[in-house]
């Protein structure tokens, strides 16, 4: 471990904590590299941000699991282990607790750790025959109106295959990973890390046969608005959105960039999953 990168949420917590990690770092001789994480933002195609530098041995994100996907973003492609240190209740991808932050860090630093991979998601808006947006998502892609009450008419394929037209207040997109986030939310299934799927969740649909939906992730899904729909927005990991139009064709298929990470021995899946839904186990 020569370069260690620290991603860090917009909190005076966490940045207090930050400080003394990185004090903590330099006396074992591992160069900082910290990065501020940032906000959430309408997408500009004129204006990206910045990427995490290639070197990195890992990155720890001090934060939530909003800041984890900011961080995934940063990260873009490269295959940068990362690791997730929670301040407050447990998170499904922030799964350390800021209290066990030092002790983490000598396990990850001796290399006392595992790396699993959790798939991502490739989405490109293409407008005019041309690809306007290409996107790389860890939770979700989401479709759904800026106005209230009117339900959007969503077109969707699988593999330019006919399957639907939903009616409802929007669609939801998401890896296993992202089944825990909106789309358990919107009555989506928890589907394991490890399982090879695509899920998708409409929000509130208007006929209530359309149910959650799980595709293997070796297709690609497009969806097509009708010509009269207007207000609509998709939104990347809840991290940044932008408008789309008639017309344009919104096309969804596994990323062949996974995120690799980070967890240590006897940590198990299953544990986070009963601790944040609080499955008590028992008789209530």
């Amino acid at each position: 471990m020569k370069r260690i990168g620290l991603y860090v949420k917009n909190d005076r917590a966490a940045n207090e904590k930050t400080d003394a990690f990185e004090v903590w770092l330099h006396e074992r001789g591992i160069d900082v590299f910290r990065q501020k994480a940032f906000e959430t933002h309408i997408f500009d195609k004129d204006n990206h941000l910045p990427g995490a530098p290639a070197d990195l041995s890992c990155v720890f994100v001090i934060g939530g699991d909003g800041t984890f996907l900011s961080a995934s973003r940063w990260i873009g492609d490269a295959p940068i282990p990362i690791i997730g240190v929670k301040f407050g209740d447990v998170g499904f991808l922030a799964e350390i607790s800021e209290d066990a932050l030092l002790e983490t860090a000598e396990a990850v630093i001796a290399g006392n750790y595992n790396i699993g991979s959790r798939t991502r998601l490739k989405a490109r808006i293409i407008r005019n025959g041309e690809i306007f947006v290409e996107e790389t998502v860890l939770n979700d892609v989401v479709i759904n109106k800026t106005a209230l009450a009117r339900l959007a008419n969503i077109r969707t394929y699988i593999d330019d295959h006919y399957l639907t037209t939903y009616r409802s207040d929007g669609l939801i997109v998401s890896t296993p990973t992202g089944s825990t986030a909106y789309s358990l939310a919107a009555g989506g299934p928890v589907v394991h890390p490890a399982v090879e799927g695509i899920i998708i969740t409409p929000i509130c649909p208007f006929t209530l046969t359309n149910r959650p939906l799980i595709v293997p992730n070796h297709v690609v899904i497009k969806t097509f608005l009708d010509e009269k729909e207007t207000d609509m927005v998709v939104t990347f990991d809840g991290q940044e959105g932008l408008e789309i139009c008639p017309g344009d064709i919104l096309a969804i298929e596994k990323s062949p960039y996974p995120v690799h990470l980070i967890t240590l021995p006897g940590q198990n899946y299953f544990d986070i999953l009963k601790a944040k839904l609080r499955w008590s186990g028992g008789r209530i």
